[in-house]
C-alpha cells in the first residue's frame, strides 16, 4: 500500500491536503481513485490508515481514518558524514533513512572539497526512503558545520564512532560490541582525516575509533558499511 509522509497531525476523522506534487503522484502516477486506501504518517501520530476523498486537477483530499501503528521511534543514531560529491551525499542520505539513522549531520574537515549541498534535495529523498521502508519518521538533515565546531559542542553521553583509516583501530564488529544509543558515526572526506583532526578525535573520551577492514573505502560505501555493522552490534537488528 502506498505510504506518504505528511506534516499534518493525524486523528480519526481529520482531513489532509497533500502538496501538488503528492496529489499528481497518488492520482496521475499511481492513478488511486475516490475511495482508494493509502497510509499517512507525520513522524508523530503514527501510521494512519487514510482514504482518498475528493481529487480535482488542483488536488486531491484525504481523510485519516484509522491507526495501524503507534508512534515509535528507532534507535538514536547519527550518521555525520564530511561533505562528498552531490551523488554520493545523495545516496548516503537514502541508504542511512533505509538503514535507521535518525539524523544526518553535515560536516566540513580539512580535506573536505566541496562546500555547497541542496539541502531540500536531501530532505525530499529522505522523506521518499522512509515512505519506501515503512519507518515512521523522516530523519532530520541538518546544515553542514565544521567539524571542530561540532566536537566543541558535542554530548558526552552521546558516543561517538569514529572510522578511522589509520590501521590500528579495532574492528567495527568487535569494537561497537556492547554499545548502544544514543550515538554517532563519523565518516571522514574523500582524502581522509588530517593528521591533527585524527588526533584529536582519538584523544577524546567519548569517541571509539572502528576499522572498516584493510580496504580504503569511499564515502557511501564506508558510511553503508559502519550502520549496518552498527545496527547488528548495537542497534534494533538485534
Amino acid at each position: 500500500m502506498i505510504r506518504l509522509f505528511v506534516p499534518n497531525d493525524l486523528s480519526a476523522g481529520v482531513g489532509v491536503v497533500p502538496t501538488v506534487d503528492q496529489s499528481r503522484y497518488l492520482t496521475s502516477v499511481m492513478r488511486l481513485s475516490v475511495g482508494d486506501e493509502l497510509l499517512l504518517f507525520n513522524g508523530r501520530d503514527g501510521e494512519w490508515r487514510a482514504s482518498l476523498v475528493e481529487a480535482t486537477k488542483r488536488g486531491c483530499l484525504l481523510k485519516a481514518e484509522e491507526q495501524t501503528r503507534p508512534m515509535a521511534m528507532g534507535p538514536d543514531l547519527d550518521l555525520i558524514i564530511a561533505m562528498v560529491k552531490r551523488g554520493r551525499v545523495e545516496t548516503i542520505v537514502e541508504k542511512a533513512a533505509e538503514l535507521g539513522a535518525r539524523r544526518v549531520r553535515l560536516t566540513v574537515t580539512r580535506r573536505t572539497n566541496v562546500d555547497f549541498v541542496k539541502l531540500g534535495r536531501l530532505d525530499a529523498i529522505a522523506m521518499e526512503a522512509a515512505e519506501q521502508t515503512g519507518r515512521l519518521d523522516v530523519p532530520e538533515i541538518a546544515d553542514p558545520e565544521k567539524l571542530d565546531k561540532i566536537l566543541d559542542a558535542w554530548d558526552p553521553s552521546r558516543r561517538l564512532v569514529f572510522c578511522d583509516e589509520g590501521g590500528d583501530a579495532r574492528p567495527a564488529i568487535e569494537a561497537l560490541a556492547g554499545t548502544g544509543a544514543p550515538a554517532a558515526i563519523l565518516i571522514g572526506p574523500e582524502g581522509g582525516f588530517a593528521p591533527e583532526e585524527r588526533e584529536r578525535l582519538r584523544a577524546l573520551s567519548f569517541v571509539t575509533p572502528v576499522s572498516l577492514g584493510p580496504r580504503i573505502l569511499r564515502a557511501d560505501t564506508a558510511a553503508i558499511s559502519a550502520m549496518t555493522l552498527w545496527q547488528a552490534a548495537a542497534g534494533d537488528w538485534r
